[in-house]
């Protein structure tokens, strides 16, 4: 019997061939195949009979197949069984079924999940779209049947075609553990399980997949049994392990001490445009208190939209640069980047200290390039304000103290920290800045590593934005409002998710998918049509429909030349894009800046950072295309300056149910860390940034959304463990944690090596 690090082509039943196809969902080693969970239960210890079953419920049914039919309609195939228990019947009809032909014969017997429905042609029930499972006849061995049936039953996720599914699954499964009963290694301290009164490696493997009679079904559908708390926790454990020593071992190394002398307080009193909130002095003093101690900062800077973060931001870097430090903030576009800098250098001109701030970026010529580059090196540059191409091997600092790295998550997981490693330089203090509020869950898990400030106050000015819903037949009304607040001096932005319309109307970035959370069993929510509520912002109601809508999604470019000379004829009507070149975009800004454009058509590129006190309005079309943390950040750009400030949503006539509850959201609350623990529970983590690549490790059972309890306390027993693991830790046990940390860091979450 192979060993739980032996490649999984060595389990019975397994081999080279099926091995393959396992691999290609990273089931590598008989361990993997172990951790592979059923991702839900049937009772069929005591299925329900027909004649118990009630309309609503979710139930589990063996019967046994009386006929079947495939029915040919006009939108698709219908797939029809007829089940029977004595006199009593069901219907399962699989819809879109082509593939279920040749698969049921008469006298099968079928064990079928899914929610009771009535049927209107008879006074039985039905099933649509059940999970169903062909069960083994009487003539197959009796170790198949006690695995099918009598118990409660594991169902799998399919590992590849019919060939992987659940049926082969629990019978390898069976005989690997059976093989490993009693030499399976322990990898948690016997101490910390019955502290925690958590089962053994072992016995809680054996439960999740084969639970013992008396199991709560409640219990092992929400992951909840001691066996299932039990893997989450050792996974997560080793995530939070990982993270905590790579916290310590940082702040053993050498970096920086700064002074915060009169002379630092005096420069950041200079230079401050307003009145400091509470929440900027005490994240300030956090960042501050780090930035004394002997060892590299490495924080995280969060809140929400218009908290004030670039300004605290700026006084960290003041703090470096009056200690004869340069300090260096990266920024993910030009355009950020470039309105980094123009708004540092407008506040650092009212200083005595004659700071040198300069811009690099990818757009530039070589010959400013080059020029730039080498008032870095030679310490000229005191604030230095760029994109990803200040970690480029040619930008060598003098004397770099610290870095400001603004929207982390838009940056690949390898440039996080590039800049603090440029060779024969001090550990440089690094702020790590999101204008995306980040759900605790994903903070502990992504940023774990770094301590987090969060700046919960909104500085004193900032309006309540009115946000209204409003259909597409009603865009008139929308441009006669966007027309009257120009009259009044104001400006707008109207927002659109595709530069140019075509055939595939790809976005210029993702939109937000009404997908599942990853590990989820329910199916994607159908694109049922739903209108618009009516929005009470406006008091005119348009009866025709507007002629523009149309099925596809309107472009920025084409919705710019139709607004220009329709709509909105007369106004100053810009463009701004993120294939214009770096010189036309900044030049657009600027003009809009000054309010020599009245209204801006857009894409996401104007999403973050973007600083206009006089826009006062903000319209997004196709508002359901968007995800929430877009719409968060979109509708942050207005409600800047004194004026009472509007976000409008226009919505096409298609909106899923997901869309939905994003758009109700939004109109019900403007508080953005409650949005993102919204929007993390709608699109799961994996796409909470837009991105499956953000950085996230690959869990295999855990699930930050519903493990949140077991994520807080295995941070709690990391930090423990790391401080003092007891002596009532052997010196194996130690041991075993430490590789498991290994292989856990290098293999499974593919991160780099803890510690």
């Amino acid at each position: 019997m192979p060993g739980l690090d032996d490649e999984v082509k060595w389990v019975r039943g397994v081999g080279p061939r099926l091995a393959e196809m396992l691999a290609a969902k990273g089931i590598r080693t008989a361990e993997d195949l172990l951790y592979h969970l059923p991702f839900r239960y049937e009772d069929r210890q005591n299925p329900r009979s027909l004649d118990e079953l009630k309309v609503g419920e979710m139930a589990s049914v063996i019967a046994e197949v009386r006929g079947f039919a495939l029915l040919r309609t006009r939108k698709a195939p219908i797939f029809e069984v007829t089940l029977g228990q004595g006199r009593m019947a069901m219907k399962c009809m699989w819809f879109h079924g082509g593939y279920l032909e040749g698969k049921f014969h008469t006298g099968q017997t079928v064990a079928v999940f899914g929610k009771v429905e009535p049927s209107r042609t008879t006074r039985n029930f039905k099933m649509i779209n059940p999970q169903f499972e062909i069960l083994p006849d009487a003539s197959e061995d009796a170790e198949t049947r006690m695995l099918e049936v009598g118990r409660i039953t594991p169902v799998y996720e399919s590992l590849g075609g019919a060939r992987l599914a659940s049926r082969w699954q629990r019978k390898v499964i069976f005989h690997l553990l059976e093989g490993l009963r009693g030499a399976m290694p322990e990898c948690l301290p016997r101490a910390m399980l019955d502290r925690l009164s958590l089962p053994d490696r072992e016995m809680a493997l054996c439960q999740a997949h084969f639970p013992p009679e008396g199991t709560r079904m409640d219990a092992l559908q929400a992951w909840a049994t001691p066996a299932h708390k039990r893997l989450i926790f050792e996974e997560l454990f080793f995530l939070e392990l990982g993270l905590e020593l790579k916290r310590r071992k940082m702040r053993e190394r050498a970096g920086i001490s700064f002074a915060t002398t009169d002379k630092v307080r005096e420069a950041i009193r200079e230079v401050l445009p307003f009145h400091p909130t509470a929440a900027q002095k005490r994240t300030l003093g956090e960042i501050v208190q780090d930035m004394r101690e002997p060892s590299p900062m490495r924080r995280l800077l969060q809140g929400d939209v218009g908290s004030g973060k670039t300004i605290v931001a700026l006084q960290a870097m003041l703090v470096a640069m009056e200690n004869g430090y340069q300090a260096a903030l990266m920024a993910p576009t030009e355009i950020l980047a470039t309105q980094h800098f123009l708004a540092a250098r407008k506040l650092l001109e009212k200083s005595s200290r004659n700071y040198r701030i300069v811009l690099l970026t990818g757009s530039l010529d070589e010959d400013r390039k080059r020029a730039t580059r080498s008032l870095i090196n030679r310490g000229e540059a005191h604030l230095v304000i760029g994109t990803h191409a200040l970690i480029e091997e040619k930008v060598e600092f003098d004397r770099l103290g610290l870095v400001v790295v603004d929207e982390q998550h838009r940056f690949g997981v390898l440039q996080r920290f590039r800049l603090m490693k440029k060779p024969n330089q001090a550990e440089p203090d690094v702020l790590v800045m999101t204008a995306t509020p980040i759900p605790r869950t994903l903070a502990l898990s992504l940023y774990g590593d770094l301590d987090a400030s969060v700046l919960d106050e909104l500085p004193p000015g900032r309006t309540p934005i009115v946000t209204r819903r409003v259909p597409d037949e009603r865009a008139d009304d929308v441009w006669d409002f966007v027309r009257k607040q120009v009259e009044q001096g104001r400006q707008a932005y109207v927002v659109y998710p595709v530069i140019e319309g075509s055939k595939d109307d790809q976005p210029e970035f993702d939109f937000a998918q009404d997908s599942p959370a990853p590990g989820s069993t329910e199916p994607s929510p159908p694109k049922a049509a739903r209108k618009g509520k009516t929005a009470t912002l406006f008091p005119k109601m348009v009866k025709e429909a507007n002629p523009s809508a149309k099925s596809g999604l309107k472009s920025a470019m084409e919705m710019h030349e139709k607004l220009r000379t329709g709509p909105l004829a007369g106004l100053r009507v810009g463009l701004l894009h993120g294939r214009l070149d770096a010189d036309d975009k900044e030049v657009t800004m600027r003009r809009f800046q000054r309010g020599e454009i009245d209204v801006l058509v857009s894409t996401t590129v104007i999403e973050v950072g973007v600083d206009v006190p006089n826009a006062s309005v903000m319209v997004i079309e196709h508002a359901e295309r968007f995800g929430l943390a877009q719409l968060h950040q979109l509708r942050g750009r207005v409600g800047r300056g004194a004026a009472k400030s509007y976000c409008i949503l226009m919505t096409g006539e298609r909106v899923s149910e997901q869309a939905e509850e994003r758009l109700n959201a939004m109109v019900r609350t403007q508080d953005g860390f409650e949005l993102a623990e919204l929007d993390l529970q709608m699109r799961g983590p994996g796409e909470f940034f837009g991105t499956k690549q953000a950085g996230l490790p690959d869990f295999r059972v855990a699930n930050l959304i519903r493990d949140k309890q077991v994520l807080e306390l295995a941070k709690q027993e990391a930090a423990r463990f790391v401080a003092d693991p007891g002596t009532d830790v052997s010196e194996a046990e130690r041991t075993r944690v430490r590789e498991r940390l290994k292989e856990a860091w290098q293999r499974r979450y593919g991160l780099v090596e803890a510690g």
